[in-house]
């Protein structure tokens, strides 16, 4: 009996570790205490990662029903929320290794003395400890941390990007609704120039050859014309989609007049250092680091030995109604220590892999940080390049607008013919869908500011 019972001792302290549910639950519940108080809460309102409040500077509300129709039902942000729910079990689980271990187990069975053969059961209970008085296994739980922690800024970033979708998507469809009605009055102008084309030429008074090339004209105008509601279908369907809902509905998809569309807000000339410092991208790499630095010193901890303490008690009896009695109770205390001898190379080999590791993700936090300053200088940029060159060509505008005016001034006295007013309107209209792309542009580079500080314009 008592080399049985040494026996099961020394299982007790070898046996894979293996949580009960109870567990678990219970480690969550302590784990969730801690991380609470970390600097990532775990209760923030995901509506605060877009800063909602910068959207209204377009004073359309339209598009911020489409942006919060977008929080609530696009697919990537859900799939983002349901992956810091995983890393954050992860913590509970890893966080159970630093906990007692309790197993329990009932064995039947039917033994032979050599007086016959007779029923047995035996119900033991088995319960092992490492301690951790190196502090590995919490090392491991706080590297399991930090990829949760980088989880959380992978879901704010994706918040930002599924915005920022929403937004330049949005304009660019209103932005093709100033194409579409633009370019309909410009094949509009070309039908009839080439109906005025085709009289004359019937009547000697317009070479055959001016009517083709006015009838090439019309034909491209109507070919342009159909690319630009291709291209608005389609990012009606791209709205659809990153709303949460089907492509069928784009009919109902309401926005707002490209002629009363505009942005309120201001953007600044330079950007504080520390505004680039609070993008996800900056903050995760940040994250990965320490969480490298930490699985290194988890690679060192693994040359120490390992201390683990075993407990069993043991109901062993033939008759299962005296079974939980002490005069068939067992019960044995130990302990162990075990030490890396040879591990042919593994444990040193696990070393420097994650030495590596910590170098790449240092190499990876100082990229980060130089594409953050190249992305929201280029932003910068791109906002004020494009302000500069909307600014000429409303100059040109108001000049082309001038002289449409003074042609129809002349038309009216009879100076100059229809044909010649309809091309210089014709002039205009494109002078026009020029000034208006350039507006919606400027837009779309607002947007792109707003993403490169990470929603905090």
């Amino acid at each position: 009996m008592k080399r049985f019972l040494s026996l099961a001792i020394i299982a007790s302290l070898t046996i894979a570790y293996t949580v009960p549910v109870s567990a678990i639950e219970e480690s969550a519940k302590k784990d969730y205490a801690v991380v609470k108080t970390e600097k990532v809460n775990p209760t923030v309102n995901k509506y605060e990662y877009i800063n909602l409040d910068w959207w209204q500077g377009f004073n359309d509300e339209l598009l911020n029903e489409y942006i919060i129709k977008a929080m609530e039902n696009n697919k990537d942000l859900k799939s983002a929320t349901l992956t810091v729910s995983e890393f954050y079990q992860n913590i509970a689980s890893q966080r159970s290794v630093q906990l007692p271990q309790v197993y329990a187990g009932f064995m039947p069975g039917l033994s032979d003395t050599g007086n016959g053969s007779a029923d047995a059961y035996a119900f033991p209970i088995f319960a092992s400890y490492e301690i951790d008085i190196f502090g590995k296994n919490s090392n491991k739980t706080d590297s399991v941390r930090k990829l949760w922690e980088s989880s959380i800024l992978d879901e704010k970033a994706a918040y930002i990007s599924i915005a920022s979708a929403v937004g330049s998507t949005y304009i660019n469809i209103v932005k093709l609704d100033a194409m579409v009605d633009l370019q309909e009055e410009i094949v509009k102008l070309r039908k009839e120039i080439y109906e005025m084309m085709d009289i004359s030429n019937k009547e000697g008074l317009v070479s055959t050859s001016d009517l083709t090339k006015a009838n090439q004209a019309y034909i491209q105008g109507v070919t342009d014309l159909t690319d630009l509601k291709k291209n608005r279908t389609k990012l009606l369907h791209q709205l659809a989609v990153l709303t949460g809902d089907s492509p069928n509905n784009i009919e109902n998809y309401a926005r707002a007049d490209y002629k009363t569309l505009a942005y309120s807000g201001i953007i600044p000339e330079t950007v504080a250092s520390e505004i680039i410092m609070q993008r996800p991208d900056y903050l995760k790499a940040e994250k990965m680091l320490e969480k490298a630095g930490i699985d290194v010193k988890v690679a060192r901890k693994e040359c120490l030995p390992s201390i683990n303490l075993g407990g069993l008690l043991l109901f062993n009896a033939s008759n299962i109604g005296s079974l939980f009695t002490t005069s068939n109770a067992l019960w044995g205390l130990g302990g162990g220590l075990l030490h890396p001898i040879f591990a042919g190379g593994r444990i040193k080999a696990n070393l420097k892999s994650k030495k590596i590791a910590y170098e790449k993700s240092l190499r990876n936090y100082e990229k980060v940080n130089l594409t953050s300053m190249q992305e929201v200088n280029d932003t910068l940029v791109s906002v004020n390049m494009d302000k500069e060159k909307l600014t000429r060509q409303k100059e040109i505008q108001t000049l082309e607008q001038k002289d449409y005016e003074m042609s129809k001034l002349k038309y009216e006295q009879g100076v100059i013919a229809k044909l010649d007013l309809n091309q210089k309107q014709e002039n205009l209209l494109n002078v026009n869908k020029m000034v208006y792309a350039s507006e919606f542009d400027c837009m779309i580079d607002y947007i792109s500011y707003y993403k490169a500080v990470a929603a905090k314009a």
